[in-house]
């Protein structure tokens, strides 16, 4: 190695506005003010690290003070009219008070004396409150310019005497650019999918980049191949992510496990690869829409990979994949066993039923709930309650049998039998009653000729008002004995769900109940059949349910699907259970 050999963070350090990449929004707003004579007194470079906080102000100072490209950036701080200062390391009042006594001092040679604070929002608030009169009211001769990762933490009064400018996070093919130019002034072979996993892995920063460039060059020497950069960065590549989808998509568990296993056996870290497999499940996500291409950050043919691949899962699949894996990534980091979780998370992807299946499955349910409702609509011992007019209009099955076998005339010619069945006492026509009974059951009785039952002698039963009357109070009273029948004879969801239910209005034969959410309205519908025969048992008196959900709750139920799903969790067992034991997870 040369033994001048400086870091490519250090040789490539922009010298003038047009070197920096990314911040032209700065760039061109302080060369304009240079060009009118309109340079603030204070300013405040804002942004994520390694996007040229610093250097933009060294920039600055080299321009309005002319000093010669010869010098470079770090050697600024050298001359009398550049003062740098770390806050991190310079942050008490006695610091502040030291760099008043400076400011005072005149250039020596330019027009400006600028004094440069990185790492501004590390100064107590003592030291703030020290530097605001001169912040305020400096000489003329003094530009002050501070540079932070942190704005928020730099005090209000401090913000508002300043010009403020934020710098953006640099794209990832314009880090892709500046690297395949560095790499062909240092005479380095690399090829295009290195430089983009490089800038990946940079995260918007150019000074990252930079030293990860250093680092593969340390590594792989003049030559860069793409397995030994991915080797010497610790980075898992795109083929396989790809590999890991193709066992997702084949459903192929053993396939998926031996090649977690020799992700781990290589030295990758668990939250790289989770961290890695979120991007490829968004850029799947946003390769179904071709037109979206461009918000991939890849080569052209890795793109085109991505292209090919998307159609393999439904975009709600992979949302779905997305919500599990963005929860492990937080679960494992507190995992006694991250390995475990890991594979785990990794197995549901896997074994995970694709939504095609769900919604044809949902569709034969669906069906097959359709087709029972009509058998039951159609079918003669249907259990609905029947209204009076219809069954005058419909003769019992059973009534007709006994009238065959005991040869009973038509009723053309017994219209008297009408008026004899009004002289029977009331008793006589209640169903299941012995004189009824005896009356068609016994073929030795002498009957009257020409006698025919009329439908309407079995008219009908009397509606549960007439049976019995009930007081919405005194179905509330019975409510909790009514809960308590339906221990074991119905599902223990149903009854949690009817729990929630409580009766508020009675009118006629139809019986209002109030709950505090659709899922028990749904199930107390689907169900209401076989709980109005319940209540029957309670109350000796058959109704129609009517469910609606609380208007209260209504208004207060406009929370995140993610909350309501932990709240479902929390009061429903058999969900609990479902997503200890199998992992469900809430669908998209």
């Amino acid at each position: 190695m040369s033994e001048n050999y400086r870091a490519l963070t250090r040789k490539y350090r922009p010298q003038n506005f047009e070197d920096i990449v990314s911040q032209d929004h700065v760039s061109s707003t302080l060369m304009n003010a240079i060009k009118q004579n309109r340079l603030s007194h204070a300013y405040m470079f804002c942004g994520p690290r390694g996007v040229g906080k610093t250097t933009m102000a060294r920039v600055l100072a080299r321009t309005i003070n002319e000093i010669d490209s010869s010098v470079d950036g770090e050697s600024l701080n050298q001359t009398l009219n550049v003062v740098e200062m770390d806050a991190a390391s310079n942050n008490k009042v006695d610091d502040v008070h030291h760099l008043r006594e400076t400011v005072r001092i005149p250039p020596q040679n330019g027009r400006y004396k600028v004094f440069i604070v990185d790492e501004v929002h590390m100064l107590s608030k003592a030291a703030f409150n020290a530097l605001l009169k001169t912040l305020e009211e400096p000489p003329e001769h003094a530009i002050f310019i501070f540079a932070t990762t942190e704005p928020h933490k730099v005090l209000p009064t401090i913000l508002s005497r300043v010009q403020r400018f934020d710098f953006k996070r640099i794209a990832v093919d314009e880090i892709v650019r500046r690297l395949r130019k560095i790499s062909v002034d240092e005479q380095i072979s690399i090829d295009d999918e290195s430089l983009h996993v490089i800038a990946k892995k940079a995260d918007g920063a150019l000074r990252d980049a930079l030293g990860l460039m250093d680092q593969a060059i340390a590594f792989c020497g003049d030559s860069i191949t793409h397995n030994e950069l991915l080797q010497a960065l610790n980075v898992v590549g795109t083929d396989r992510l790809f590999q890991f989808m193709d066992c997702v998509k084949k459903h192929d568990a053993d396939q998926g496990l031996e090649l977690i296993n020799t992700l781990l056996q290589e030295g990758y870290d668990i939250q790289e690869f989770l961290i890695g497999l979120t991007e490829h499940l968004r850029n799947l996500y946003i390769a179904h829409h071709s037109k979206q291409l461009y918000m991939v950050e890849a080569s052209e043919d890795t793109k085109a990979k991505y292209k090919d691949s998307a159609p393999d899962f439904s975009r709600d699949d992979l949302m779905r994949m997305l919500h599990i894996v963005s929860e492990a990534q937080i679960k494992i980091k507190d995992a006694n066993q991250p390995r475990i979780q890991f594979e785990i998370t990794l197995l549901k992807l896997i074994h995970m039923e694709r939504s095609e299946n769900l919604a044809k499955l949902l569709a034969d349910l669906e069906e097959v709930k359709k087709n029972s409702k009509n058998l039951e609509a159609i079918s003669p011992s249907s259990e609905k309650p029947v209204s009076s007019e219809k069954k005058k209009e419909t003769p019992d099955p059973e009534l007709i049998e006994q009238k065959d076998a005991a040869e009973v005339p038509s009723e053309q010619e017994s219209p008297d039998f009408e008026k004899e069945a009004e002289e029977e006492p009331d008793d006589e026509f209640d169903i299941g009653t012995p004189a009824l009974q005896t009356r068609f059951s016994q073929p030795d009785q002498p009957e009257p000729d020409n006698i025919t039952p009329q439908p309407q002698v079995e008219a009908s039963i009397p509606p549960a008002e007439e049976q019995k009357n009930v007081r919405i109070e005194d179905i509330k009273n019975a409510w909790p004995e009514f809960i308590n029948s339906l221990n074991g004879s119905v599902s223990s969801i149903l009854k949690m769900q009817t729990e929630r239910a409580l009766p508020v209005k009675l009118k006629g034969t139809e019986l209002s109940l109030e709950c505090d959410n659709q899922l028990a309205k749904t199930m107390l519908d689907e169900q209401a059949k076989e709980l109005a025969g319940k209540l029957q048992e309670c109350i000796g008196v058959s109704l129609r349910f009517n469910v609606e959900v609380s208007q209260k709750t209504k208004k207060t139920t406009a929370r995140n699907p993610y909350e309501r799903f932990k709240e479902i969790q929390q009061k429903d067992p058999m969900v609990r259970s479902l997503v200890e034991r199998f992992g469900a997870e809430l669908e998209y």
